[in-house]
């Protein structure tokens, strides 16, 4: 639910589109909630719960088991040095699962992006497109997967470090549905000259495959 007051001497005041604006804003702090890691209702604070068993943990891999994803009490370190191991080892828990090769995907820490920055991925193959991700500062392909930062990743504390619940997967893992079910516009507010808007939005997911999900039990590493 989200609701804005647009008082009317700010209206009058400004020559910039109130209105507008803030219902842009208001479109954004919703996308915050549904996604947020730290509100036991969003998005990413329930989904990697739901990776299949062989696809997180220490020994991942549904036929090599031994490919680490990190575990509780020994998150996996991800420094600029190793970030390439980290995706492709991503990359061959899902192959593992005869997950598609297409449409694969990674949402992970802002920090983690910035590792991949300041990296060694300087082969041009490696974006996909032609060009250096160092010289375009573009984070996107690398190893088949579409690489999305996110500051809304589930966090919590695994004795001295920070960890994340990176992931990673592939369209088919799950579906998502969100439909704004009412919208008001009152013109008569208590207290103020102004007009309210205010609307309610539903949504929700449901993991269609667990096997394409990944769950990478990651922190920040020191090398």
């Amino acid at each position: 639910m989200f609701d804005f007051i647009a008082d009317d001497i700010d209206v009058y005041q400004s020559d910039i589109k109130i209105m507008t604006n803030w219902a842009e804003d208001a479109a954004s702090q919703m996308k915050i909630a549904i996604e947020d890691g730290s509100d036991t209702d969003g998005v990413f604070a329930n989904v990697y719960a739901d990776a299949h068993a062989s696809n997180k943990g220490a020994a991942a891999g549904a036929k090599s088991a031994d490919i680490n994803m990190g575990a509780s009490g020994a998150p996996l370190a991800v420094t600029k040095t190793d970030i390439l191991d980290q995706i492709v080892d991503v990359n061959i828990v899902l192959s593992e699962q005869n997950v598609p090769e297409t449409q694969r995907w990674m949402v992970v820490p802002v920090w983690f992006c910035g590792m991949i920055l300041k990296s060694d991925l300087k082969d041009a193959s490696l974006a996909g497109d032609g060009t250096s991700i160092l010289r375009n500062g573009r984070i996107g392909l690398i190893d088949r997967t579409e690489i999305f930062e996110s500051n809304l990743l589930y966090s919590t504390t695994d004795g001295t470090y920070t960890v994340w619940h990176a992931l990673g997967g592939q369209r088919s893992a799950l579906s998502f549905a969100s439909q704004m079910t009412k919208v008001e516009h009152l013109d008569k507010v208590e207290s103020t000259f102004g007009s309210v808007v205010r609307g309610l939005n539903v949504y929700g997911y449901k993991i269609l495959k667990s096997s394409a999900l990944v769950d990478f039990y990651i922190r920040k590493g020191t090398a």
